[in-house]
């Protein structure tokens, strides 16, 4: 690479074009280089969690939940074999991975510095979320079920409310006040965040910026390139801006001729006759 070649370019709009090209090809290179590494690095610090397979097929990172609740209870009593295994397993683990409530549990998954997960209620991980940008929700629900509000037995209000907790739904006014009093920074900062896990073009849009002006810079210089070597030739030439500009631009058109005609046949033929004529004069 050291050694170059001999079929540099000599002209200053092909030298641009070139060089501009060269700066394209050294940074995004570099960019993916760059990415490439921290994308290598990512992976190697440590497993990738996506869903609670993943996170009982390793030992790495414990993980607990709330001791006598409702997750507790599904997790025991499934007939899943996947929920057995992380049963048994938090039941072995030294030390305890189950906590008396969500605040204990969120407070642990925050000083374990990504070594310790939680199983919770995906509202009550919502709300969590939407208060600390640093924890994040893992794979799917494990399990469905929906909430409601306990009264006594044939409760006069019990119609009234559940037709009142409907309209809402159907309205909106229930998503309306989740999104009022849940969606906070963190929302923002996320995604943030996973934007810039992955690069787009816009981080890397000045390269091509910077290119396109090369490039329109290089073809205003041949242009002014070629019309200079258009005036050169026709007072080379003793020929017309025209007849210059024509003959040149034919030349360079037209890729199978290899030799540039230095006059028109025209111009030869009328200088042949008028010699001619001077010459048959009395």
């Amino acid at each position: 690479m050291a050694q170059g070649c001999d079929i540099l370019p000599k002209g200053i709009s092909t030298r641009m074009v070139t060089g501009m090209w060269w700066f394209f090809c050294l940074i995004m290179t570099a960019s993916y280089t760059a990415n490439m590494a921290a994308f290598l690095t990512m992976e190697r610090m440590g497993p990738t969690i996506e869903n609670a397979e993943d996170l009982a097929r390793q030992s790495k990172i414990k993980y607990g939940l709330v001791t006598g609740g409702s997750t507790e209870t599904f997790i025991r009593e499934s007939k899943f074999p996947l929920y057995h295994r992380i049963w048994s397993f938090m039941q072995q683990a030294s030390p305890s991975v189950f906590e008396k409530g969500n605040a204990e549990g969120v407070k642990r998954v925050r000083q374990s510095k990504g070594m310790y997960a939680f199983f919770m209620e995906s509202s009550s991980i919502e709300y969590e979320m939407s208060k600390h940008c640093d924890l994040i929700q893992v794979g799917p629900w494990l399990d469905v079920k929906g909430y409601g509000i306990a009264m006594p037995v044939n409760s006069a209000y019990r119609t009234e409310l559940s037709g009142a907790v409907l309209k809402m739904q159907e309205m909106g006014q229930l998503h309306e006040l989740k999104e009022k009093w849940w969606k906070g920074k963190c929302e923002k900062e996320s995604s943030d965040k996973e934007s810039a896990t992955s690069m787009g073009l816009s981080n890397v849009g000045g390269v091509f910026v910077v290119l396109g002006g090369g490039i329109t810079t290089a073809l205003s210089i041949a242009v002014l390139e070629f019309l200079w070597n258009v005036k050169k030739m026709a007072v080379k030439q003793h020929l017309t801006l025209y007849e210059a500009f024509v003959l040149e631009l034919s030349f360079a058109i037209n890729v199978k001729v290899r030799e540039k005609m230095t006059k028109p046949a025209l111009a030869e033929t009328a200088s042949v006759v008028s010699s001619g004529s001077r010459t048959n004069k009395p």
